[in-house]
């Protein structure tokens, strides 16, 4: 569910008539491309069939809150869990991350070719919330309070590095991942270097670390 690639596998006239190389696009229109061949650098025309795409329908969650859009895609192509794509709505153009597919009646899978597709469950990924639960360097652990904070989806969060958002300055304790990251050996995840991008986060425990008033006197 990309845009038209960079390159193609097409026959270069120069050096491989009837095997198919690969070419870097320079320019296209009205069906005929300018090709070069990466094997040899020879410069041609060439004819690329424009691949078949469907439609489908997307719902996007955002910040607790989700809308409906469409996406156009080629039917062959296999998509899964975990990927992510950009979509384009009137109001918006976004990276989402596909968290389900539904197939007909209902039916749910993780992957699927995206002719078998119905609809793409995502959540949008390159600006999200991330919760916080900030507990009191003194006192009573149940006097902890929880935040939220808006911030890119590959900002990182690293356990033992201390964070400033507005008033609210804190140490990373542990950090609990989405069912839908990958690559991460632990969750959660409490040992110093310990980190995972904002999109991946399901939730940050830190330590209040906030300066707090006080007098000489």
């Amino acid at each position: 569910m990309s845009e038209t690639a960079e390159r193609v596998a097409v026959t270069c006239p120069s050096c491989s008539p009837d095997v198919e190389t690969v070419h870097e696009v320079l320019k296209g229109g009205s069906g005929q491309f300018t090709v070069r061949c990466t094997e040899c650098s020879h410069v041609h025309k060439t004819k690329i069939e424009a691949e078949e795409e469907v439609e489908r329908d997307v719902i996007v969650s955002q910040d607790g809150d989700s809308f409906t859009a469409t996406v156009e895609a080629p039917p062959e192509e296999t998509v899964a869990s975990g990927e992510e794509f950009v979509l384009e709505t009137p109001e918006a153009i976004m990276v989402v991350r596909i968290t389900d597919l539904q197939l007909g009646d209902e039916k749910r899978t993780d992957e699927a070719k995206v002719e078998d597709v119905e609809t793409f469950w995502t959540r949008a990924v390159d600006n999200v919330r991330v919760n916080v639960t900030i507990n009191p360097s003194v006192g009573n652990r149940d006097d902890s309070r929880s935040v939220k904070i808006d911030v890119p989806g590959d900002k990182e969060f690293e356990v033992g590095k201390i964070e400033e958002f507005g008033d609210e300055e804190f140490e990373v304790k542990s950090i609990a991942v989405r069912d839908d990251a990958t690559g991460y050996h632990f969750n959660p995840m409490s040992e110093e270097g310990d980190s995972a991008v904002a999109k991946d986060i399901k939730r940050v425990y830190a330590d209040d670390q906030t300066s707090s008033a006080w007098s000489a006197w």
